[in-house]
């Protein structure tokens, strides 16, 4: 393909020249050769092929009146050569910024993956996933935040959604990001996680931390944001400043629906948080049972008609079992959080038609059946492969002899 356009252009030119009327001479149209092949190809030797196509094609060319003499078919080599010369350094510099350009995407993927990274697959008894879509086209990151972290207060979740799009809205989910996931291993209770959040926010839009990062600060920026811990008995203790409440699907019941709960508390950012802070609320989840947590672009998406997308009737339809595997003859789990994320992703996309108004982000967590006390991830024996955010299943009863490594240091003992 690289010797295609250059070719067909010359082979056209000594076509006309041969077959077309006399006293239409086009033979210095040889001279874009090289030109076509840098346009069409790209690459340098795309550029060379093209000007050796166009120096040959001056031989058969010495029978026409025009060309007879020297000095004609002289002008036209060196009208060729300076179109080579100039297409190859083209065809260079395009490449140096190709390349520069795939390293620059390159770094700011790893940067993105490293800022809303993906939750851990497993974390006790737990299996979490979660998804992104962008409102800006080629953009991986928005105004929304999600995170997972297993500490030894259990496993705690945040979800946010931050006020406005571009860099200062990312420059202030980097900031809350960071924030959680140092709070999260430091405070002993879920209020203690949302007043350093707010402390963090404050910071951040006191102009300190966005003149750090670069960027103006927005004026009356706000955020909103839903705290979650897992209990003992397998429910959830939940804050709630402004965002939406989850939606809780029970497979069992094929039901899916908002969980109805208290009227939350103001977005951080807008109001200073009430001394002291409401009780967080409970939200039950029975062994199987889903919550996802969404942020409001997910139910606030149209059509081109202008209706909102359904979420709940999404939902409903998601617990519906789908095709059967063809490679091992078995359905996918409608009610693993992977698979509700990837099935409201695509619902998303075709109510809207891929043209997003705001970003979207979902986080699907679920409680499994038969395990041991959520929320202390790793807990259950020593080994590496059983650490909070590992994507290997728990160990056995035999390994459960020694401690854990993320459990308080204490004297080993040789295992009887």
């Amino acid at each position: 393909m690289t010797c295609a356009p250059p070719a067909l252009w010359v082979v056209g030119v000594l076509a006309w020249e041969r077959y077309a009327p006399s006293g239409t001479q086009l033979i210095q149209l040889l001279a874009a050769t090289p030109a076509i092949a840098c346009a069409g190809t790209g690459h340098r030797r795309g550029v060379v092929v093209g000007g050796a196509c166009a120096l040959f094609a001056l031989y058969p060319l010495g029978g026409v009146g025009a060309y007879e003499d020297l000095g004609s078919r002289a002008g036209t080599c060196l009208a060729i050569l300076s179109v080579v010369v100039a297409g190859y350094l083209a065809a260079g510099r395009r490449a140096r910024l190709t390349h520069e350009l795939v390293r620059v995407r390159e770094v700011a993927a790893v940067t993105q993956r490293a800022l809303l990274r993906p939750p851990p697959a497993r974390a006790g008894e737990f299996t979490l996933a979660a998804g992104h879509l962008s409102a800006s086209r080629h953009a991986a990151l928005g105004g929304d935040l999600y995170d997972a972290v297993p500490t030894a207060y259990g496993l705690r979740l945040v979800i946010g959604d931050v006020r406005g799009h571009g860099l200062p809205a990312v420059a202030t989910v980097a900031a809350l990001l960071g924030t959680f996931r140092e709070a999260a291993h430091d405070e002993p209770d879920l209020a203690g996680v949302l007043r350093r959040l707010e402390r963090g926010l404050e910071r951040h839009l006191s102009g300190t931390g966005c003149r750090d990062a670069g960027v103006e600060p927005l004026a009356e920026e706000f955020v909103t944001v839903l705290l979650l811990e897992a209990r003992a008995d397998g429910s959830f203790a939940a804050l709630n400043c402004g965002h939406p409440w989850p939606y809780h699907l029970a497979p069992a019941a094929a039901r899916a629906g908002p969980v109805a709960e208290a009227e939350p508390l103001p977005p951080l950012g807008l109001f200073p948080l009430p001394v002291p802070l409401p009780r967080p609320s409970v939200l039950p989840l029975p062994p199987g049972d889903v919550l996802l947590l969404h942020t409001d672009g997910a139910e606030d998406a149209r059509d081109a008609a202008g209706g909102a997308f359904d979420l709940a009737g999404a939902l409903r339809e998601v617990l519906a079992p789908g095709p059967a595997d063809s490679g091992e003859g078995r359905a996918p789990d409608p009610a693993h959080p992977a698979e509700v994320v990837h099935r409201v992703r695509a619902a998303l996309l075709r109510h809207s038609g891929g043209r997003l108004s705001d970003d979207v982000a979902l986080f699907a967590v679920r409680r499994e059946r038969g395990h041991g006390p959520p929320g202390e991830p790793g807990r259950e024996c020593g080994k590496a492969s059983c650490t909070a955010g590992n994507r290997r299943p728990p160990c056995g009863p035999a390994d459960r002899r020694r401690p854990c490594a993320g459990a308080a240091p204490e004297r080993r003992t040789a295992a009887p």
